[in-house]
């Protein structure tokens, strides 16, 4: 295991064009381990605790999941693809995120990481039936690594509208009538997650589970200090694969910030949208198209106060595309759409927060108050 990461030769180094106006400097993370223990293939699901399960189950629906499972003490959901669950919520006394569950390449990985991290495979409480390692990465998050034995059989699919562009005219003597309805999810795409504990959580997702990032942020006058967020992907080498799949940023909390769930197409996450908002629901942050990774987004917030995302339309990188390298901005994360919310952002002064903020300057991670000054400042400009 490499407990630094180190560059490999054969990464793409053109940045014009690409992803990412900027490469990394020389010296600078490379954004890979050159040896990780294991390279996991995907996010399997999502794991979270609330009272409620009946009103959970309610916003589900109306959100687009499908109910996979459903006991007195869990809700299971899908997608419509075939393969894993996409979010396991367990019955407990708060409403709490628990942790990611990552899906294992092969059913030997689970040996090789039990081996090196000193834990042991254990049957998994899933449908179907399975085998997981238990993890805890630097940030405290309970980290699972899975093996089904069994998948999800697909579902049938909300049809993408056939589009007329210019002389390219597919659709004559048919109008279109998108139902308002719930956008059908189709998978789990990515989870963001904040922590004090940057530098340290990026190296061990990257040396334990052979995850690499396609693209860094950092704070401006602060470059040399290293990055302050990352998009972070699996590594299927050739197989292009989501822009990223896990996210993190720096902050004073350690916690979930959103989730996101891959939709048919931007008609989808508009009418869906729509849907949501009949009901009552409150979008956090939308319609728009992001600068990393580039998917269409719409930011809802569920009951228990939890960011969920609607996205289509993501970039898809291999294994030969090396990090991109931007300043962090709340203005630089999208091409198109309304200013980014303050909801979306975290920046409401709340009690809790700040609290967060105070204990993280007594606390031992990467915050200073220049740190800290210069994080606020990125996220009002």
């Amino acid at each position: 295991m490499s407990l630094t990461p180190v560059a490999r030769p054969h990464v793409t180094t053109a940045h014009q064009d690409l992803h990412s106006e900027q490469g990394a400097l020389r010296g600078e993370h490379p954004g890979r381990s050159l040896n990780p223990v294991i390279k996991v293939a995907d996010l399997a699901w999502l794991e979270f605790e609330k009272p409620d399960l009946d009103r959970a189950e309610v916003f589900a629906r109306d959100f687009g999941f499908g109910v996979t499972a459903r006991t007195r003490g869990e809700l299971w959901l899908r997608g419509t693809f075939a393969g894993s669950p996409c979010m396991v919520i367990r019955r407990g006394r708060t409403s709490r995120f628990i942790g990611p569950v990552f899906r294992a390449a092969e059913r030997a990985d689970l040996e090789r990481l039990a081996r090196a991290t000193g834990s042991a495979v254990r049957d998994a409480d899933v449908p179907g039936g399975g085998q997981v390692v238990d993890l805890f990465d630097p940030s405290g998050f309970p980290v699972r690594v899975v093996w089904c034995g069994e998948e999800l059989p697909a579902l049938p699919e909300q049809r993408p509208l056939t589009l007329n562009f210019g002389i390219e005219q597919r659709r004559t003597n048919v109008t279109q009538r998108p139902p308002r309805e719930p956008s059908r999810i189709q998978r789990l795409g990515h989870v963001v997650l904040e922590t004090p504990v940057f530098a340290r959580a990026l190296n061990w997702y990257l040396d334990m589970l052979g995850m690499i990032v396609s693209d860094f942020l950092f704070l401006d006058g602060q470059r040399e200090r290293g990055p302050t967020m990352a998009f972070i992907r699996c590594d299927r080498g050739s197989v292009a694969v989501d822009h990223h799949t896990l996210a993190m940023h720096l902050g004073p909390g350690t916690g979930y910030v959103h989730s996101a769930y891959q939709v048919t197409d931007l008609d989808a996450i508009a009418a869906g949208g729509e849907y949501l908002a009949e009901r009552g629901y409150r979008r956090s942050w939308g319609i728009g198209r992001h600068i990393q990774g580039s998917q269409l987004f719409d930011y809802w917030r569920d009951p228990d106060r939890f960011m969920l995302e609607h996205f289509a339309d993501g970039d898809l990188f291999s294994c030969d595309v090396e990090p991109g390298w931007a300043p962090m901005s709340a203005g630089g994360l999208a091409q198109w759409g309304p200013p980014a919310t303050r909801d979306f952002l975290g920046t409401d002064p709340s009690p809790a927060r700040l609290r967060e903020v105070a204990q993280a300057l007594r606390g031992d991670n990467e915050l200073d108050p220049a740190r800290l000054l210069a994080l606020l400042k990125a996220m009002t400009s």
